[in-house]
């Protein structure tokens, strides 16, 4: 994949995830703004504010993901503005065409890669 298709592709993801992080907020806003401060704006039981608690805390974990893959999106498209895109950061070294493809946002080689489990 050349770096015209590695823009394509990450700036079609970035929209992708840029629209999940939007429906998300949305869905916390909405939430919020339901009513008397309870997690879902209405006095309830114990258990089911509890749930409701339990899924909030679930959505913001999943907003704090979104944002970070979005980053490393943005992180991704800006390297192909400088140049730097496909250049293992620690080394120098080209990053492996294969591990591009299936990682577009990839930083290292993934020898050089902090967050692999052997």
């Amino acid at each position: 994949m050349d770096n015209e298709e590695a823009r394509k592709h990450l700036e079609d993801d970035a929209v992708r995830v840029g629209d999940l992080i939007g429906g998300i907020r949305d869905e916390i806003l909405a939430a919020g703004a339901a009513g008397d401060g309870s997690p879902s704006g209405r006095a309830e039981p114990q258990e089911e504010s509890g749930s409701e608690l339990f899924e909030r805390e679930k959505e913001l974990s999943i907003l704090e993901s979104l944002e970070k893959e979005l980053a490393e999106i943005q992180a991704a498209i800006e390297r192909i503005e400088s140049g730097t895109y496909g250049i293992d950061e620690r080394t120098g070294a080209p990053i492996n065409p294969a591990r591009l493809e299936a990682m577009p946002t990839a930083r290292t080689n993934i020898d050089n890669d902090s967050t692999r489990r052997d």
